[in-house]
């Protein structure tokens, strides 16, 4: 019987990949061009404009089509982009960077600083409502014009003539170089954006000045971009064309990559991963970034469910669900993709220029420490698990969640006596949910912007847009400040340990494990990049013949 389902589960999922793909041929590298490759995003991006995207899904097709003022290169250094060349004041404070003269859109129009000035404008603006906005609060009279105590006149970006931008700090920030190869930070056009919220969805609007342009966009289905002829540096581009398909079921994903339809699986399931690295099929990659779960312990809760905001809003229960879990048996025994349990926030990959890691301690055991976690549970007025609400875990279409979910809410059971449902949704209303604040628990991620420390602890400061717990510390905010505006590198690192610590005893957030990029790559495609900070560069990218 077991072997029966087996087949008929490969069987379905051979037959989903054959609808999925229906008119692409023998493989993806077949066609008009062998110069071809197709990946996997998993999910549709929720969006793939660069002032509001916020998931690695959207990045990984904005940094295909779209440059920034610079690039990162391969050991993660800051390399010309649009600019070619920038002086830095002494001080710290001022930046002039001085665009090519050769960089165009893809309707082949000159990009300009005044496109940059826009862009960056226009993620402050309140009214675009960008997740991100927070990154430009950096400039001078960021945060102040986009909390309505400074004019757009007054915020420190400023073209002034067509190749010159200048642009002044709040303070010395030694990764703001990094900052600006970001999506995020990515020019856009005023005339093809202003007034057109869907002008993301068609080839004809999508204009883009990176490698690659949109070519067609089928929601559910496929994005397709091609080469750039008006990309400035087009020569050295040998892919024609670059697929993205939106396969979230991971079995069939899978079977699409082994018959040759897929180039690039990230994420292959995790029951399969063990084997796929072993015989070769996947490698491991560094990936920065935590797996963790959001607990939502804003005003939100306590008006939709007093019970549960009762339990989530005291720091020994979020303490006792912590404790209680086994990350050595998850990352051993159920997502086996090489990552490693998570014992602090930010994880043990992020480390300074100097290449000194900022993480200095474990926070607990990576196995569970259930005695612990029983008594704060007891204390909190919940002993053995009497009397505790019912809780939910929301967690986005993908088995690997799925798994980590069905263990954690067994794990939660057994050790603490507490009963957890689960609810899966797709991953545009998971994301949605999340950004509201209209759930319970959730399972989230977050992939390094730049490999500092900051671009995780930020995320957790009062009134952050990535903020999905609804956590708010004054301490901890006046820590994450005066970081921010430190430019001795110890006293930095200092200051944000204080956090984290603070973050850690008030727990807001689980983290689970560490991320391991496990990606499935044709053996076919060379030097495409798979970068720790959760792009698929493809600019260097071919096929072999």
């Amino acid at each position: 019987m077991i072997k029966r389902k087996r087949a008929l589960a490969t069987l379905l999922a051979a037959v989903v990949v054959g609808s999925v793909f229906v008119g692409c041929g023998k493989g993806s590298s077949s066609g008009n061009s062998d110069q071809k490759v197709t990946i996997n995003l998993g999910a549709d991006p929720k969006t793939i404009d660069p002032g509001l995207n916020s998931t690695v899904e959207g990045s990984r097709v904005i940094n295909n089509v779209f440059e920034g003022l610079t690039n990162l290169d391969k050991d993660g250094k800051s390399v010309p982009g649009v600019a070619e060349k920038w002086d830095i004041s002494e001080d710290g404070l001022t930046y002039t960077f001085h665009l090519r003269d050769n960089a165009k859109w893809s309707d082949d129009k000159p990009v300009t600083a005044n496109d940059f000035e826009y862009a960056w404008k226009r993620v402050l603006e309140p009214n675009t409502a960008s997740e991100y906005a927070n990154q430009m609060f950096y400039l001078k009279n960021g945060e102040a014009f986009n909390s309505g105590k400074a004019t757009i006149e007054d915020v420190g970006v400023k073209a002034t003539d067509d190749h010159t931008l200048v642009v002044t700090l709040e303070s010395p920030t030694p990764y703001f170089l990094s900052l600006t190869s970001q999506a995020t930070y990515a020019p856009v056009r005023k005339d093809i954006v202003e007034g057109n919220t869907s002008w993301t969805l068609k080839p004809e609007t999508y204009v883009s000045n990176g490698p690659f342009k949109m070519s067609q966009y089928k929601p559910k289905d496929t994005l397709e971009i091609v080469k750039n002829p008006s990309y400035w540096d087009n020569s050295n581009v040998k892919l024609d064309t670059v697929a993205f398909k939106f396969l979230e079921n991971e079995s069939s994903a899978l079977s699409a990559f082994k018959s040759g339809q897929l180039d690039v699986l990230p994420s292959p399931p995790a029951a399969e991963t063990p084997k796929l690295l072993e015989d070769g099929s996947a490698k491991a990659y560094p990936y920065i970034g935590t797996y963790y779960y959001n607990l939502n312990v804003s005003p939100k809760t306590a008006e939709n469910n007093p019970e549960a905001a009762k339990a989530l809003n005291n720091p020994k229960v979020r303490k006792a669900l912590s404790l209680a879990i086994d990350r050595d048996a998850l990352v051993n025994q159920v997502v086996q993709g090489g990552q490693k349990p998570a014992t602090s926030f930010v994880p043990s990959s992020v480390s300074d220029s100097e290449g000194n890691t900022f993480k200095s301690k474990d926070y607990y055991t990576s196995s569970a420490n259930t005695e612990e976690a029983k008594k704060l549970l007891a204390e909190a007025g919940y002993p053995e698990g009497q009397g505790f609400p019912s809780l939910e875990i929301l967690y986005n279409t993908g088995q690997g969640h799925q798994n980590v979910a069905q263990a954690v809410q067994d794990m939660w059971n057994k050790n603490l006596g507490v009963n957890i449902t689960l609810r899966n949704v797709e991953r545009k209303v998971h994301l949605d949910e999340m950004k509201n604040e209209s759930y319970l628990i959730a399972r989230d991620g977050w992939i390094a912007d730049f490999n500092d420390p900051v671009t995780f602890l930020d995320i957790l400061v009062t009134g952050n847009g990535q903020n999905r717990p609804g956590y708010s510390n004054p301490e901890y905010d006046k820590l994450m400040d005066d970081a921010k505006k430190e430019s001795d590198p110890s006293k930095r690192f200092e200051l944000m340990h204080k956090a984290e610590d603070i973050l850690m005893n008030d727990m807001p957030v689980i983290p689970i494990y560490e991320y391991s990029n496990v990606v499935c790559v044709n053996p076919k495609v060379k030097d495409i990049y798979l970068s720790p900070l959760g792009s698929i560069i493809c600019k260097d990218a071919h096929v072999e013949k």
